[in-house]
């Protein structure tokens, strides 16, 4: 999403549902309420963004499916080729092309915070690869290198629980944040040239690490591209005469009904992220003739325990929510927070909404120290306590 198209839709948000939009992390019925009320043509979009940041993931993509799904057709040459490839571990494979490359480039699609779950996954090996540099479209914060943490003003997108988990696993592990985005006003091809030579400039500042790019949909494409010429990824390599291993993990995007999923999302019974080898050796890396990247990641469908996503459980604990601490206050919205984060207008590393009784209350968190914040419908903070996961 270009960044003309991010302002609008602020203002669009602020101006069309008034108080309730000061808030960045709602209950789901508002943001639903909001969605049925608005009349501009990209509301959908709008509204899965906002739902991804509360953690809704489910009515992420639903909504994001009232833009439009064709049911994907199946065919025998599909079936033929997902069941004859040989089926990869993603992040092994990745991890193992990272030791012979200088930039790795991955892109997401904005309203499916697995993607970023499973960039997160990557980057401690990435780190002991010898990548060193991490840029990020969304990022708007020089100083996230001094704070160590994203706040609210960081980004747009990077208000999202796991985009901030993202940012806060890095900067642990020891990568130096970078943002490449072009300059206002930039839009279409301007903005991929300046975004590719924002890079070069950071890159040849500091030659001694390798970098990891991360950028939405197209942007990670090489090849030429319509009415841009070529992508920021494209560019990149033509003006560094360096090859990045391009990633693609938005070919095959979840949808709400299982049933218009790709044949190749259906088939990956793996439970993991896959990449496809042909009998020839060959990279799945698309259909057609002009591929845009090295490598198309296949994520299973996913499944969900208590209403969540399992992938959300990756690498963490279950906290779950004592009845003492929610006594009879219905509906509520619990954020965790990073100890002395909330304070500082930081970014919940979990989010849960309960509306009965029958609701779970499970976070999902890494060990640490959490600020526990509860809000009544009215947004009213009605306890706040501290945990600690070991």
């Amino acid at each position: 999403m270009d960044k003309l198209f991010t302002v609008i839709l602020l203002l669009n948000i602020s101006i069309a549902f008034g108080q309730s939009t000061l808030e960045t992390y709602r209950f789901s019925k508002d943001i639903l309420s909001q969605i049925d009320k608005d009349t501009v043509a990209w509301k959908y979009q709008i509204g899965a963004t906002e739902l991804s940041f509360s953690g809704y993931y489910r009515e992420v993509l639903q909504v994001w499916d009232k833009n439009g799904v064709r049911k994907p057709k199946i065919t025998l040459e599909d079936s033929l080729y997902f069941t004859s490839s040989k089926k990869v571990n993603a992040k092994d494979y990745i991890i193992k092309q990272s030791k012979s490359a200088q930039i790795i480039i991955i892109n997401e699609a904005h309203h499916i915070p697995k993607h970023r779950t499973f960039i997160k996954s990557l980057l401690k090996e990435l780190y002991d690869n010898g990548y060193r540099y991490l840029g990020l479209e969304a990022l708007f914060d020089s100083k996230i290198n001094e704070t160590k943490y994203p706040v609210i003003e960081t980004g747009y997108y990077t208000r999202e629980p796991e985009f901030g988990n993202l940012i806060s696993e890095a900067l642990k592990i020891g990568f130096i944040l970078f943002s490449y985005e072009a300059s206002d006003g930039k839009n279409g091809k301007e903005r991929e040239i300046e975004q590719a030579e924002n890079i070069q400039k950071f890159i040849e500042r500091n030659p001694l690490g390798k970098v990891l790019i991360h950028c939405g949909y197209a942007h990670a494409y090489e090849n030429d591209y319509p009415a841009w010429g070529k992508a920021m990824a494209g560019r990149l390599k033509e003006n560094m005469k360096i090859d990045p291993l391009t990633i693609d993990q938005t070919m095959f995007l979840e949808r709400s009904d299982r049933e218009n999923n790709h044949l190749f999302i259906k088939l990956n019974n793996t439970k993991e992220p896959i990449i496809l080898i042909d009998e020839n050796g060959k990279v799945f890396n698309g259909k057609s003739e002009s591929t845009q990247t090295d490598i198309v990641i296949i994520h299973p469908p996913t499944d969900y325990i208590n209403n969540r996503p399992e992938w959300l459980s990756n690498g963490k604990k279950v906290y779950v929510i004592p009845h003492r601490k929610i006594k009879k206050h219905r509906p509520l919205l619990i954020l965790a927070y990073r100890n002395d984060e909330f304070e500082n207008n930081g970014i919940p590393a979990d989010i849960i909404e309960i509306i009965d009784n029958k609701i779970p209350r499970e976070l999902y968190l890494r060990n640490g120290i959490y600020t526990i914040v509860m809000k009544d419908e009215n947004y009213n903070i009605i306890n706040k306590y501290n945990i600690e996961i070991k």
